[in-house]
């Protein structure tokens, strides 16, 4: 039996060995692994932080503090050695174990994540209200280092910095390189001048010196000495110039020295940062190799790591890539903008030939769109490619930098719809909603790969600002569907029947199409609207289409609050076609995780179940 198995946990974790901890370190990597390579999940990130998470749990009582992560990818490990070893293989499937943290699924879970650089504001809330509230706990907030270049990391920092706050964070840092010497020499000098005795000298000389004359001038000079020194021999003047005290550069994967450098923060008064180097993907050779391709993976051989997913259609990221690169060959002018997400997006496949042409801007939506705005105003074309979850964050740029200006960018909107196993925060519900409302904005929703080639291909040519809103996974084809050409603003309408019109918006289509055809089957006149644009949208078009129908019904996977069928029934009562409209879309409430196909059944967005709706008002 392995030794992880025997322990009562989190509590028995703090009685162990170094050595033994090292063994457990070894049982949890091989959990980690055993799950993902079923169910998949983000699994480089976790396997970098196994002996970081036994050090946080070796020094802190994670039942009493809170250990904050951020993001969510790194904490794997947490999950099992807190209380879900025993329902880890349930990890990211339907009615399993969230891929993120979660409070409402446990009590160790400080505060709900997926989006990315929240830790250090929220922990720097929970230790403000604990101040006012008079609680004694410890707060730790843990961030990685590609989580450091958004700007809301700083925005916390430096308030941390101000309000001079105790507090610990950890930068968990898999990417900065630092030459062992210089590291070891920084590693010593960091746990000397953050031990106990170091601080308490340090404290004692400076309330000596404040009540002594020119004391003040002396505190300055040797304030200066001292960051001199952390600033010649660690990369931790930045942040001790916002006012944290720095520990590091510690060896992430030696639990000793993580717990040794945790114990000495917290003898710090006010904030400090601990700077910990990790390997992603540690303990798994073709992770460790290639990181990146096993930050996020579908399920995998656990021998080689090599993917057991079937080849089958192009997807929809795919199209995009490579209708993207076909016209970057004939537009010098064409460029495209990531917000740390090119393999995911589909840029990685125009970087191969064009690679001066994409520019990765780390996790900055903000400034991505920005960004791309003061290129599109210079005369160039940029096309941002965003997963549609994340694009929220930049919703004020998108208003104000691209709309308000009329900028011709075009906003490549990823994962549109449900996503599957990451769940409510990465489902891309919300987007057709919000902008609709968008002056000046084009709204674009293909239901197949040849639309949404199509559609890049008009919005290379305009002048104005639009989106392109797509789902995740394998695109589209209809063989039994002639292909007509796109034309701006202009539904696709199949079908000539007139009890039933059914509406649909982007790859919903993919059920809409099978509820038409059984209609047709079941003896019912019926009429579909591939409706392609949700702004400009032929109203006339719509109307006609919908005249004298006994039943209107519309289907998009996004919000249907403020969404496409909203749109379908403001143009129907604008021209005076009374007729009931019944919607189907996701519902004002959040989705949990699990797969593609469960998750519409919950919310009867599947073709069986929008049949059945449909029978209740026929």
């Amino acid at each position: 039996m392995a030794l992880i198995d025997r322990l009562k946990l989190p509590a028995e974790l703090k009685e162990l060995s170094y050595e033994q901890l090292d063994e457990v370190a070894e049982d949890v990597r091989k959990v980690i692994i055993e799950t993902c390579s079923v169910s998949g999940g983000h699994l480089a990130p976790s396997l970098g932080v196994v002996e970081l998470t036994l050090g946080l749990l070796k020094v802190f009582d994670p039942g009493h503090d809170r250990i904050v992560w951020d993001v969510g990818h790194q904490s794997y490990a947490f999950k099992i050695l807190t209380d879900r070893k025993d329902r880890f293989s349930t990890l990211r499937q339907y009615k399993g174990i969230s891929g993120f943290i979660k409070p409402s699924e446990s009590k160790y879970d400080a505060f709900g994540v997926g989006h990315t650089s929240t830790s250090i504001s929220a922990g720097l809330g929970m230790r403000v209200a604990d101040d006012i509230t008079g609680r004694q706990r410890k707060i730790v907030s843990v961030i990685g280092d590609g989580a450091m270049t958004a700007g809301m990391a700083f925005e916390a920092l430096n308030n941390l910095g101000h309000l001079d706050k105790n507090m610990i964070v950890v930068l968990n840092d898999n990417e900065m390189s630092i030459s062992a010497n210089v590291g070891g020499f920084s590693h010593y000098l960091s746990n000397m001048m953050t031990g106990k005795f170091y601080t308490r000298v340090r404290k004692d000389v400076q309330e000596y010196l404040a009540t002594k004359p020119l004391g003040n001038r002396i505190l300055h000079l040797a304030k200066k000495m001292e960051e001199g020194m952390v600033g010649f021999f660690t990369p931790g003047i930045l942040f001790e110039e916002l006012g944290l005290r720095y520990i590091g550069p510690v060896q992430g994967h030696r639990i000793k020295d993580v717990a040794k450098a945790l114990e000495n923060a917290q003898n710090v008064d006010g904030p400090v940062l601990v700077h910990v180097m990790t390997r992603k993907g540690k303990g798994f050779e073709p992770a460790e190799a290639n990181p990146s391709k096993f930050h996020g993976v579908a399920s995998f051989d656990k021998c080689t790591g090599q993917s057991v997913k079937l080849a089958g259609k192009k997807s929809y990221t795919d199209v995009f890539g490579e209708t993207l690169t076909e016209l970057a060959a004939v537009n010098p002018r064409l460029v495209a903008v990531s917000a740390a997400m090119k393999d995911g997006t589909g840029l990685n496949i125009l970087e191969k030939k064009f690679p001066d042409r994409v520019f990765d801007v780390g996790i900055a939506e903000q400034h991505a769109v920005t960004f791309a705005a003061g290129m599109a105003i210079s005369g160039v074309k940029p096309f941002v490619a965003v997963y549609s979850t994340f694009a929220q964050r930049a919703y004020d740029q998108i208003i104000h930098d691209v709309a308000l200006q009329n900028l011709p960018v075009v906003l490549c909107l990823d994962r549109g719809g449900l996503v599957g196993a990451d769940g409510p925060t990465h489902h891309g519900a919300y987007d057709i909603s919000y902008l609709r409302c968008v002056p000046n904005m084009a709204v674009m929703l293909p239901k197949d790969a040849h639309e949404l080639e199509s559609m890049l291909r008009i919005a290379e040519k305009m002048q104005t600002p639009c989106a392109i809103r797509y789902a995740r996974g394998e695109a589209g084809s209809y063989d039994d569907i002639p292909v007509t050409p796109v034309e701006m603003g202009e539904p696709e309408i199949i079908g000539d029947g007139t009890d039933v019109v059914l509406f649909s918006a982007g790859h919903i289509f993919e059920e809409m199409y099978p509820v038409y055809k059984e209609l047709l089957a079941r003896g019912i006149s019926a009429k579909l609207v591939n409706i392609r644009f949700l702004k400009p949208l032929n109203a006339g078009k719509i109307a006609e289409a919908a005249r004298g129908a006994k039943l209107v019904v519309t289907a998009e996977e996004g919000s249907v609050k403020g969404g496409a069928g909203d749109e379908i029934a403001d143009i129907l009562m604008d021209n005076g076609v009374l007729v009931k409209v019944i919607k189907h879309g996701i519902p004002d409430i959040f989705i949990e995780h699990g797969d593609h196909k469960s998750l519409r059944r919950l919310i009867q967005l599947d073709a069986e179940s929008i049949l059945e709706n449909i029978g209740k008002h026929i």
